[in-house]
């Protein structure tokens, strides 16, 4: 039976080879596992933890070691990553302990005895180091550089930032998505209130706290275990969603009686969340293109006792049945998702510039044509988990220059180190 760490080192062998991405790696390997509910969360955290601090430990690899980072055996530098993790970020560790098991992982691996010494020299020497923090920052002539290798982001990245906010700003939002992403849930009113669900946790001996600008939202805090043996889970009594994503559906407003659809809908949280608000009464249009992802939704939906989604499998850039049908119409459109950086742990490193150019097309392409099933005097959200004003302002700026039929209502920007929430963008459209 493996360990927590060997557990961890495979599940990164999976994400560094694109097999994987991380959160659907680490649910596949966990659940493959037998650990101990201590041992999960010691894995979960070895992965997450290595993911989010990728550059740092490996500018202390390039540092200490003979040959640089990029020019290790895959199977070494993960097992590298993993010792430095312990050794760097993990107080409740012994030193012995994480250059030890980090040893043990080679030693079991393909590689000789003499490869696993290795290993154990530069934990070792980085270890002896720990106590003067041993990280060669370059200097403030190159800022950008010494940030991403500090906070662990790619320079483009912190360049990005750099742009929208001032330097101490920057290290604040750094900072922020270097934290572990709390869990937020959101109540449904249909079966219970807020503060009932609240005691029901604490009964369980799981604290929660009210969150700011939601109408439904608690923030959980501190270990919670598996989500689905939570109390109320399974009845139907609340649904994970983060802060800025209720905000969302409350900022569309959805009223009982009305025709709204959620139009990049998988996996429903706001297709849920519409139903919720209107009370189940009225017409919920949940359209996806990914059977497995809409599969998630009508799970959700029947858990929550919602009876008013009608789920739709399609591209949503080609269904003109829908034209002129709608009340409000939802667009949370893929995007890069740079406001969600802590959650989506190798983003960070997957994301680029061409990447973010497709997508600015593809919700081009999908606001052109969604727009056209809004009723007259309906109103369109049109919504973003980015802080990328290309995505974001720049979109709808052009929007309205070339569809006069729309005008601005309202909008909002949410940002994580001020709002203590995911990054978002929301924008309220009404059609003439």
């Amino acid at each position: 039976m493996l360990n927590a760490r060997e557990v961890a080192f495979f599940i990164l062998k999976d994400v560094s080879f694109g097999q994987s991405y991380a959160d659907i790696a680490l649910s596949r390997g966990i659940d493959k596992s037998q650990l101990s509910q201590q041992d999960r969360a010691l894995a979960t955290e070895l992965v997450y933890g290595v993911l989010r601090r990728q550059r740092t430990l490996d500018a202390l690899i390039d540092q200490f070691a003979k040959k640089k980072a990029h020019q290790q055996p895959n199977d070494i530098l993960l097992a590298l990553r993993l010792g430095i993790y312990q050794l760097r970020y993990m107080d409740a560790i012994p030193n012995s302990a994480a250059v030890n098991t980090s040893v043990d992982l080679m030693k079991k691996s393909k590689y000789s005895k003499e490869l696993s010494g290795v290993v154990n020299a530069i934990l070792r020497k980085i270890s002896i180091n720990q106590d003067e923090d041993p990280l060669n920052l370059p200097n403030d002539n190159e800022m950008i550089a010494r940030l991403g290798i500090f906070y662990s982001f790619p320079d483009w990245i912190i360049e990005f930032f750099l742009q929208q906010f001032d330097l101490d700003e920057t290290q604040q939002l750094c900072s922020w998505f270097n934290q572990v992403p709390s869990l937020d849930i959101r109540i449904n009113p249909l079966k219970n209130s807020r503060i009932e669900v609240q005691k029901l946790l604490e009964q369980e001996g799981i604290g929660s706290k009210i969150l700011s600008k939601t109408q439904q939202g608690l923030r959980l805090q501190g270990s919670h275990g598996s989500i689905v043996k939570l109390p109320g889970y399974c009845q139907g009594l609340w649904s994970v969603q983060d802060a800025s994503a209720q905000q969302v559906v409350h900022f569309l407003d959805p009223q009982p009686g009305e025709v709204i659809i959620d139009a990049c809908a998988a996996p429903g949280g706001k297709s849920t969340h519409i139903a919720e608000l209107i009370k189940d009464q009225g017409e919920v249009w949940a359209i996806d293109r990914i059977a497995s992802r809409l599969k998630k939704l009508s799970d959700n939906a029947e858990r929550l006792g919602l009876d008013r989604i009608k789920i739709v499998q399609g591209d949503n850039r080609q269904m003109s049945h829908f034209e002129n049908s709608c009340d409000r119409l939802l667009l949370d459109v893929p995007c890069s998702g740079l406001g969600t950086l802590h959650r989506n742990l190798d983003l960070r490193w997957r994301l680029n510039q061409e990447r973010i150019e497709q997508l600015f097309i593809l919700q081009q392409q999908i606001l052109s044509a969604c727009q056209k099933w809004v009723k007259p005097q309906g109103i369109l959200v049109y919504s973003t988990c980015t802080l990328n004003p290309k995505e974001n302002e720049h979109m709808i700026e052009s929007f309205l220059q070339e569809n006069s039929d729309y005008s601005l209502l309202e909008s909002l920007k949410l940002y994580p180190q001020r709002d203590d929430r995911d990054g978002f963008y929301m924008v309220k459209l009404q059609k003439k």
